[in-house]
């Protein structure tokens, strides 16, 4: 018996760090997640043993005991005492990029060994999921959100807008922990999230744009060029707004439609890999 998942990727529409507690930082963050994701495939094993196989995205050298699917998959078994699995996962989510590849896979291995087991209610996932990343509950529903504290809790946001974003990604991406060490070095930059969620709650395209932000942009763009390159890159064709992904390196343009965001896509002649994205509320209950 064999199960799959799709493990969809998030962009942050407003980044914001309100302080610091316990060696992490906390933050208010406006979240969605898009139509890019990574395949997952489990399939039941009769000890308890976990075996992954990597397929894409330069994933296949990641060590066995690094791997946050292993990780995902032991922490399940040891809490609800099933056997193990076989997992393969097929990356599509830009490694590096800002976009939560990791903790999309930690949650779609937990959905997917909890669809294999029948054990494991939406709050069993969400407790174990928060031990293992940060906005990682978060992705085990998706959808439009608003994260704070470390990314631990969330805030549903039900609103009707669809979104079109043209991404690019500088290559060789960013390391979160030297983005935050940065930050903490730099002069603080940022904004509010609430006029961004006014804005979506309202279908004000527009207005988003204008509250798009993120306070991890300087220093990330200080830690690789090609952040602030594809930044202005994206402005020149005059979207509703641009702003970057996580702790980087993604950099992604708002556009009112998805032709516009096609033309902007067939327009550009950067050097970056391009990626025309849509918001998107993911099927829990995929089989």
């Amino acid at each position: 018996m064999g199960v799959r998942v799709k493990a969809y990727a998030k962009l942050n529409l407003t980044l914001a760090i309100t302080g610091a507690a316990g060696g992490y930082h906390n933050l208010d963050s406006l979240v969605c997640t898009v139509d890019l994701y990574d395949l997952i495939k489990l399939k039941k094993r009769k000890d308890k043993l976990v075996t992954v196989e990597m397929h894409g995205q330069g994933t296949e050298s990641l060590a066995y005991e690094d791997n946050n699917a292993v990780k995902a998959a032991e922490a399940y078994i040891n809490a609800f005492g099933t056997s193990g699995a076989d997992i393969k996962i097929f990356k599509n989510i830009p490694v590096g990029a800002g976009m939560g590849g990791s903790s999309a896979d930690i949650s779609g291995v937990l959905k997917g060994m909890a669809m294999l087991y029948g054990k494991g209610g939406e709050r069993d996932l969400k407790e174990l999921a928060d031990e293992l990343g940060s906005d990682t509950g978060y992705l085990l529903t998706g959808g439009f959100a608003r994260l704070t504290g470390r990314g631990e809790r969330v805030e549903r946001i039900k609103t009707d807008c669809r979104l079109n974003f043209l991404l690019l990604l500088p290559a060789g991406g960013v390391s979160t922990a030297a983005c935050y060490r940065l930050y903490d070095e730099l002069p603080k930059s940022g904004g509010e999230s609430q006029p961004a969620v006014n804005a979506l709650l309202s279908g004000d395209t527009a207005g988003l744009g204008r509250g798009l932000f993120n306070a991890l942009y300087a220093p990330a763009a200080k830690l690789n060029d090609g952040v602030e390159t594809a930044f202005k890159e994206l402005e020149e064709f005059a979207p509703l707004g641009v702003n970057m992904t996580g702790s980087g390196s993604g950099v992604y343009a708002l556009f009112d439609s998805a032709e516009l965001c096609a033309y902007a896509k067939s327009r550009y002649r950067g050097r970056f890999r391009c990626i025309q994205l849509k918001s998107y509320l993911p099927n829990n209950k995929e089989s």
